[in-house]
């Protein structure tokens, strides 16, 4: 039986105010009009996915504990605030959509991840209204919870394009709602949906005022929606900048005992730093296990405890929205516990646990990532230890690996260091050295790389190996060394991995942040490479050390498209190779580019053939491993690099 509304609530003139009665502070969004978009020929995103969820909440007695909201559909104007006119005007014609047009563009919403039909237009209007709805009641203080149980998701749904079987982003919408309505404007959002919420993110990338926190399953941007959008480092941007918290996990089979983890070591330590009016959970139940699509482990207890966690901030103000879910059991009775906790049910016990190594290597790489921008990170608690092995007095092997390099470069090539000035002093002392002939020689190289920062030159930080990662950095810097030398060309080499703890700290806004790995080549550039002797320049970029060479050509285009004759990125696995950001450079960087990468990585797949254009000499490298792509690809770099200068000035 599909029940719609509680009976027992009393039904109001739309001109009266709504006044839930004093003693109910939970209430519910629901309506069986969600249903009317449905695939005819079976779906994941099927209408059982609430009228299960609504059956279980009926069947349990809880919504006799809960107020009924009246559900409505999105106006224009809330649309609007998020999405564009396009986005409107499309879902909008869905309903007048005929037999043949259905067919006809089957094909084109597939690849979206979509199916659509005359009572889509009903069914995400209402979804989307419904969250509004839901977020107004408890950020005007008529509740103090309220459980969201609308279809089809949203956290797919982009402002100027609708994916991933969402269509409105209802959180988004909801959140933007609240804002202009209420005065209430610090939100969070968390998302536990099994796939990144490319599009919440998307929404409030650059606002400050709304923390958007995801945990998903990523592997390395091979899991929908794919990309490098949802890593770790993708924080946000402008003043929005740290806004932006992804918990990327790299395979499947994430359970209770990472999720906890990552809730006491991440999520809530930012929330409390953030300290926010309101909590959205984008509640996409995919991650339970027995989901099929998901592949994760999260019981019904452990939706329970994140959930509990959560409603202790914002005074108790939380919304719960439903977003993914496709395994129908494992959704009900993980919809179910939380609902139990937002009654005010204590969670279920979780037996003893610990997190996995995956879970806790992932949890110290995001923690280093966002001790930038929150104080209440502290990666070195976060760092996975063996045991209880406990070394008090902490010497960092990337000091060590790197005064040993300094010592191998002096003693075989009379390398030796360049003085910084400024704030440079600090983080880059010691990790940038020249061979003496630096203002003399008319070839330049300029090696440019992290060396030091362990995990981004391997395939897996989940399978880190020490001993072939020093192996690695060692032996590929002897060889390219080697060659420079043989060749009788100059060298600049770059460590821009900066010294733990000596970054500025701007007090300014995050947008006005310094980029000190751009800042350390643009100094470089203008006190050494531009004043030395050299008539032709080689840059190679290695893994993150690519986007700062690429911000100093769109910096100094003016005089680097002159001196430099080639740019060679080496990229991992995961990374994307870049260009520089202004039309009018990519052509030149066209005709001397090189990029070496593995012949698995993912631009070279036939969906992503148009950002192969950008770069000039493509060399795939038939290995996954990072260690043995640079090997191979070293006589390919030597071959690129001597046929440019070889081409008259």
């Amino acid at each position: 039986m599909d029940v719609d509304v509680d009976r027992r609530a009393p039904q109001r003139s739309v001109s009266v105010p709504f006044q839930p009665p004093r003693d109910l502070t939970v209430g519910y969004v629901y309506s069986s009009e969600m249903t009317s978009h449905f695939n005819p020929r079976g779906h994941q995103e099927a209408p059982e996915r609430i009228t299960r969820i609504w059956q279980a909440i009926v069947d349990e007695k809880y919504n006799t504990k809960m107020q009924w909201l009246p559900i409505r559909p999105v106006t224009k104007a809330e649309a609007l605030l998020v999405h564009s006119q396009t986005t409107w005007d499309l879902i909008e014609a869905y309903q007048y959509m005929s037999e043949q047009q259905i067919v006809d563009s089957e094909a084109y919403y597939e690849q979206l991840s979509l199916y659509v039909m005359p009572g889509t237009t009903r069914a995400a209007r209402l979804s989307c209204g419904g969250v509004i709805e839901a977020c107004l009641a408890v950020a005007r203080g008529r509740l103090r919870k309220v459980f969201a149980i609308c279809r089809p998701p949203g956290h797919h749904a982009e402002p100027d394009q609708s994916m991933g079987f969402c269509f409105f982003n209802n959180v988004a919408v909801a959140t933007r709602v609240v804002q202009e309505l209420t005065p209430i404007k610090r939100i969070l959002i968390l998302d536990w949906d099994v796939h990144h919420g490319n599009g919440t993110q998307r929404t409030f990338n650059d606002d400050p005022s709304v923390l958007y926190i995801s945990l998903h399953r990523y592997e390395g941007g091979n899991f929908y929606p794919c990309g490098e959008f949802g890593g770790m480092t993708s924080c946000g941007e402008g003043s929005g900048l740290g806004f932006s918290v992804n918990i990327p996990w790299p395979e499947k089979g994430m359970g209770d005992p990472d999720y906890i983890h990552a809730f006491q070591r991440i999520v809530m330590p930012i929330a409390m730093e953030f300290a926010p009016e309101l909590v959205i959970i984008s509640a996409g139940f995919d991650a339970a296990l027995g989901d099929e699509l998901g592949e994760c482990k999260v019981s019904p207890a452990g939706y329970a405890h994140m959930t509990h966690m959560l409603s202790g901030l914002a005074g108790g103000r939380l919304v719960v929205a439903l977003e993914g879910g496709y395994n129908l059991n494992a959704t009900m009775n993980s919809a179910l516990a939380v609902t139990k906790v937002i009654l005010g049910e204590a969670p279920d016990p979780l037996p003893p646990m610990h997190a996995s190594e995956t879970a806790t290597e992932t949890v110290y790489l995001v923690a280093k990532e966002q001790s930038k921008y929150w104080k209440n990170i502290d990666a070195n608690s976060c760092e996975p230890r063996e045991g209880n092995y406990f070394v008090p007095t902490l010497i960092l092997i990337t000091e060590v690996l790197q005064a040993h390099r300094a010592h191998y470069l002096y003693k075989n090539y009379k390398m030796m260091q360049v003085p910084l000035l400024g704030f440079l002093q600090n983080p880059f002392a010691g990790q940038v050295i020249c061979t003496p002939d630096l203002f003399e020689n008319k070839t330049l190289v300029v090696l440019a790389h992290e060396f030091g920062n362990l995990r981004l030159e391997l395939e897996s930080a989940m399978t880190c190996d020490l001993n072939l990662e020093r192996s690695y950095l060692l032996d590929f810097t002897k060889e390219l060394m080697r060659w420079i030398n043989g060749e009788g060309y100059a060298l600049l080499d770059v460590n821009l991995y900066p010294k733990p703890f000596t970054s500025r700290l701007s007090n300014k806004k995050n947008s006005e942040r310094y980029d000190d790995t751009t800042a350390l080549l643009t100094y470089l550039w203008d006190n050494y490479i531009h004043l030395s002797g050299a008539k032709k320049v080689v840059f190679i970029g290695h893994g993150p050390a690519c986007q700062p060479l690429m911000n100093l050509i769109d910096a100094r285009f003016n005089s680097i498209n002159r001196y430099v004759k080639a740019v060679v990125q080496v990229v991992g696995f995961a990374k994307v190779p870049v260009t520089p950001k202004k039309d009018e450079f990519r052509s030149w960087y066209a005709k001397c580019s090189c990029v070496l990468l593995s012949a698995n990585h993912h631009i070279l797949r036939p969906e992503a053939l148009h950002s192969i254009k950008k770069h000039g000499v493509l060399c795939p490298i038939e290995e996954l491993q990072p260690v043995r792509i640079v090997m191979k690809g070293l006589p390919a770099i030597q071959a690129f690099i001597k046929a440019q200068l070889e081409k008259p000035i």
